[in-house]
């Protein structure tokens, strides 16, 4: 008899779980509150780049896909993930998204059920947060009744090489049967598995890897700000730096940091070590600053430039290239590109952007979104590279446009 799992979270990180255990042979229930998403998903429709549109489709003919925004569909479920969004709210992590699917997965669940938590969040939200909510809803306790664990998600939206199955997999349980259970479950899905030994040093993990990226771009981008005022070429000296086959490791300025993870999990990291001894994680409030800074500092160069060209932002035409948070993908949460389209159009300038990846975005006030066409190009009084797609015709923007600011070296 088929294993029947819920994923409670059709996004970027719940749909391609959803999708392996397809493959893997589990029923599959995909949960999620937006029924767009879930209208599109049953029509074998996928929004998510690095799921195709047949997969969904092949899923949803086996008859072992369903999507839904009704947790009366969960019912009868041998295991659960939750991939819900983690955001912040005024600097503290918000967590109402896992308390919802919580308190909705908890009266379903039956003695020898497996949830697991993938959402990013503090050390100790699975065993002194979640814990509560699943044991007062479905008035059973684990370990006894059931298993409970934390693995931390690992997609990298548009990566080629690295996805969800070879990418190591690092797993957790309250005990060592809920370890078991949540590492038999991985094992089907993935071709390594990381076991450690609580779910909080496999929530520490997801926190650090974050982190670790975000303090080393905050690095790369402060030094770019002075290496122009030096008159030094940055990326000629990162490149050369790279050359170092040991100690070194490549980290590339930007116009800041967007998506889900490094705007927003170092905040998490910080302020759990602020909540739970007092101290401040200097490290990352500093990255925070600089990284936060990036888009005025991209405005400040822009509005400079074109100031040695007789113009100022305000009534000037500008091209972004790129609205999502990173190439050759549409997501844009968080994105420093849109930040900097607001602060232009802000200060007065007509402000147009291209992106053919990004769809049904809401848009910044003043700001029009276009095809980055020959006339486009040609047209604008300065055109911001913001995100490097690959499906730009950057040969062509250096034919004919007046002037190019190029935040990604490309």
């Amino acid at each position: 008899m088929r294993e029947k799992l819920v994923v409670v979270g059709q996004g970027y990180v719940g749909l391609p779980l959803a999708m392996a255990a397809v493959d893997a042979g589990f029923d599959v229930v995909g949960i999620d509150v937006d029924d767009w998403r879930v209208k599109r998903l049953n029509a074998g429709e996928s929004y998510v780049e690095d799921i195709p549109d047949e997969q969904v489709a092949a899923a949803g003919r086996s008859g072992r896909y369903l999507a839904s925004t009704d947790y009366a569909d969960a019912e009868g479920f041998d295991l659960c993930v939750i991939t819900v969004p983690t955001p912040l709210c005024e600097g503290a992590p918000d967590l109402r998204h896992i308390a919802a699917a919580g308190r909705s997965i908890a009266p379903l669940i039956r003695p020898g059920a497996t949830v697991i938590l993938e959402s990013t969040t503090y050390p100790g939200t699975t065993e002194e947060y979640l814990l509560p909510l699943l044991e007062e809803g479905s008035e059973l306790s684990a370990p006894d009744d059931f298993h409970l664990g934390y693995s931390p998600e690992r997609i990298d939206p548009g990566n080629e090489r690295w996805n969800l199955g070879n990418t190591p997999k690092v797993v957790s349980g309250i005990d060592e049967r809920s370890l078991k259970r949540v590492q038999g479950f991985y094992e089907r899905i993935v071709q390594e598995v990381v076991p450690v030994s609580s779910p909080k040093s496999a929530e520490l993990c997801k926190l650090l890897e974050n982190t670790f990226r975000h303090v080393n771009i905050a690095l790369v981008n402060e030094l770019g700000i002075f290496a122009h005022q030096l008159g030094i070429d940055v990326w000629e000296a990162i490149d050369a730096a790279a050359t170092k086959p040991f100690g070194y490791m490549r980290f590339v300025p930007g116009p800041g940091v967007g998506g889900h993870c490094l705007p927003i999990d170092p905040s998490y990291l910080s302020w759990s070590i602020k909540r739970g001894l007092g101290h401040n994680f200097r490290f990352v409030e500093l990255a925070n600053d600089i990284n936060r800074s990036m888009p005025d500092q991209v405005v400040h160069r822009v509005g400079l430039a074109l100031n040695e060209h007789g113009k100022a932002i305000k009534g000037s035409r500008l091209l972004l290239l790129g609205l999502s948070y990173k190439k050759n993908v549409g997501d844009c949460r968080e994105s420093p590109a849109l930040e900097v389209a607001a602060a232009f159009a802000k200060l007065g300038a007509r402000v147009r952007a291209a992106d053919p990846y990004v769809r049904d975005l809401r848009l910044p006030h003043g700001v029009d979104l276009v095809e980055a066409t020959s006339h486009e190009l040609a047209a604008a009084d300065a055109v911001v590279v913001l995100t490097d797609h690959d499906c730009f015709d950057y040969h062509l923007a250096e034919q004919v446009c007046t002037f190019i600011f190029d935040t990604r070296n490309r």
